[in-house]
């Protein structure tokens, strides 16, 4: 009986062609990202620390901070910042200028996701607003594909 060889398997086009490596080639998505207070205590299961404010924290030695890195250029501009500390209820139209400040940051806001899909990353933000404040923006806005 004749061996018949086989012929190479052609894939269909590259956009529609991940399926077919099957399910040990899977796109990772940027999913494991956190926000907590840089006042908070260092946790081994923060993973990669990031300060995102322009500003050093106030009474935070950077021993204390254990960062792993300092994104200041992820932060809102100084002016929308200020703009935004006057007046809290401005929080959904901060939102929005905020995000339209990232747009510019595209290169920066990729690393990052790159990271969050291979670690858990940590974004440390000094805000005293749980509920109100640029990481969950930021944070918001590296969740998306």
């Amino acid at each position: 009986m004749a061996t018949q060889r086989r012929r190479p398997r052609a894939y269909s086009s590259p956009a529609c062609s991940l399926h077919e490596f099957g399910p040990a080639y899977k796109l990772r998505r940027a999913k494991d990202i956190r926000i907590k207070r840089i006042y908070d205590e260092p946790d081994d299961a923060d993973g990669f620390r990031a300060l995102v404010d322009r500003l050093w924290p106030r009474g935070i030695s950077k021993q204390r901070a254990a960062l792993d890195d300092w994104l200041a250029e992820l932060a809102p501009s100084t002016a929308l910042r200020k703009w935004f500390h006057q007046d809290p209820t401005r929080w959904l139209e901060f939102a929005r200028r905020y995000r339209a400040e990232l747009r510019a940051q595209a290169a920066a806001l990729q690393a990052l996701r790159q990271r969050a899909a291979q670690q858990r990353v940590t974004l440390l933000y000094a805000a005293h607003d749980a509920r109100r404040n640029h990481a969950l923006v930021l944070r918001d806005l590296l969740r998306k594909p």
